[in-house]
């Protein structure tokens, strides 16, 4: 999956590692994150393929940069992954699985769990920063019409955030409320209540 995101970068037009990386960071890390080993990683392997080529380009007064290009062999991958059908057969998601069974763990620790998650955002300006990005590269890659379709991962990332925080807050509520009933048992769960119960 990583090798054709930063194939689909390159096809917008010639980049050096570095300004993939910058163009990485500023969209596709919104929803896929990577080290800057595995870029690079990548790229060579993707160069073997025969999918990009790299031209040796030499700078007066500068260092001499390296500009990743794609083939007609790259593209046309760049096509057949796009093609392929990825939607799934079912719904597997570990995250869920894992909730499923938090009740294993104590109320508190998973309360903390949801808080936590609730902070956790890849969006702190809802979106307002990747959008100003993506009107940015729209200006700067070849076919200036493809940003539009980075704006619909932007939205979807922006309203799924929503969806996640909305969520959590749902969770942290019912889990005082259990947390509430449990605390009010074991407060009358005492010697004296019991010793009290037994002359009612």
């Amino acid at each position: 999956m990583l090798k054709h995101g930063i194939l689909g970068l390159i096809s917008n037009g010639d980049k050096t590692g570095y300004e993939i990386m910058t163009v990485f960071r500023d969209s596709l890390n919104h929803f896929w994150t990577a080290q800057t080993s595995q870029i690079y990683r990548e790229l060579q392997a993707m160069e073997k393929s025969g999918w990009i080529r790299q031209t040796h380009v030499v700078q007066a007064g500068k260092p001499d940069k390296h500009v990743f290009s794609i083939t007609p062999a790259g593209h046309e991958e760049l096509l057949r992954w796009l093609r392929q059908d990825n939607i799934p057969a079912g719904t597997r998601n570990p995250f869920l699985l894992k909730t499923f069974f938090r009740g294993e763990l104590p109320v508190e620790e998973n309360i903390g769990f949801f808080k936590a998650l609730q902070c956790a955002a890849v969006f702190p300006d809802e979106g307002k920063q990747a959008s100003a990005n993506a009107d940015l590269y729209r200006q700067a890659v070849d076919h200036p019409e493809k940003a539009v379709y980075w704006k619909l991962t932007i939205e979807f990332g922006r309203m799924y955030e929503k969806m996640q925080q909305e969520w959590c807050k749902y969770c942290i509520r019912e889990l005082e409320k259990l947390q509430h009933m449990t605390d009010g048992r074991n407060h009358h769960d005492t010697p004296a209540d019991a010793e009290q119960e037994k002359k009612r």
